[in-house]
């Protein structure tokens, strides 16, 4: 628990990104506050991979070490809120919790994440993060070989194939509706034998989280060991939104070179700022935006 209202940087979101920009920060003798909610977007995920020396490891194991050792460094103080309000003053920034608390600092940085937007699909939900996952690069060596599924249409569908079909050769693409492919991209699926399904999908059995068959509209269903989505999202968190941080088209905050957002004072990192979902991507986008930070106070105060 926080002893001050006081800080130089306060970090919202105390995830691998949040992590690895307090312990930057934290490492150069700053005052930091990390507010964490406590709802990853990843905590329904078994295991995280393609991150060295962290392999396989569950998601919460990573995290709870970070935590650790991010709590070595005296400056830093974690709080278990929900930051709801902020706003922008004469000499920072002041944000206000779900508990009613209200902190103060010089700099801001936003590393609250994204929120997936699930379909309303009976089982999808109980399924997200398991075996229906996002990201070939993060879960595709352990699927591969496997029956696949793609949950996507048009341009989504077809980038995702072209990832995926270097894993297995057994994928159908599931557009739950109109496919919007063109005629090349038609033409390609076809000569790598993947099959479009375009009828609604009304329900994904499964056990326990595992996949089994997808049931569609028409009656229809096909097995499938895995299955590949590409989501919409939401920011995690409205902090951005209310401080007037503009968005690029895809819906992540905009950033300049420097980790900045449009507004003065105020920087991102993660998975609200950055298309590449991954932890070492977290992890590394937070290093160096804590660092940065660390850079915009030395040039305010020498």
């Amino acid at each position: 628990m926080p002893n001050s209202q006081e800080f130089e940087v306060i970090i919202i979101g105390g995830s691998y990104a949040g992590l690895s920009a307090a312990m930057s920060l934290g490492r150069s003798l700053r005052r930091v506050l990390v507010i964490d909610s406590g709802t990853p977007c990843n905590r329904q995920t078994p295991h995280s991979h393609n991150f060295l020396t962290h392999d396989g490891e569950k998601p919460d194991v990573i995290a709870k070490k970070g935590k650790a050792d991010v709590l070595k460094y005296d400056t830093i103080s974690f709080l278990d809120d929900a930051a709801v309000s902020a706003e922008k003053t004469d000499k920072g920034f002041t944000i206000n919790t779900q508990s009613g608390r209200r902190f103060h600092a010089n700099k801001l940085i936003l590393a609250s994440g994204i929120r997936d937007i699930l379909p309303d699909i009976k089982g999808f939900a109980e399924c997200w993060g398991i075996s229906i996952v996002h990201c070939p690069y993060c879960h595709g060596y352990e699927i591969a070989h496997k029956e696949t599924a793609i949950f996507a249409d048009g341009d989504k569908a077809f980038h995702l194939a072209a990832i995926v079909n270097n894993l297995t050769d057994k994928i159908t693409i599931l557009t739950n509706g109109e496919a919007g492919f063109n005629e090349e991209q038609s033409k390609k699926l076809e000569q790598h034998n993947i099959e479009i399904i375009e009828s609604p999908i009304l329900e994904i059995m499964h056990q326990n989280g595992l996949i089994d068959q997808v049931v569609f509209s028409d009656g229809t269903t096909k097995s499938f060991e895995a299955l590949y989505a590409a989501l919409s999202f939401e920011q995690h968190s409205d902090i951005a939104a209310v401080l007037g941080c503009e968005f690029t088209d895809h819906g992540h905050i905009m950033l300049d070179s420097s980790q900045e957002t449009t507004i003065n004072g105020v920087f991102a990192c993660g998975d609200n700022s950055n298309m590449q979902r991954s932890v070492a991507n977290a992890v590394y986008s937070g290093n160096l935006t804590g660092a940065l930070v660390n850079g915009k106070l030395i040039e305010e105060a020498f």
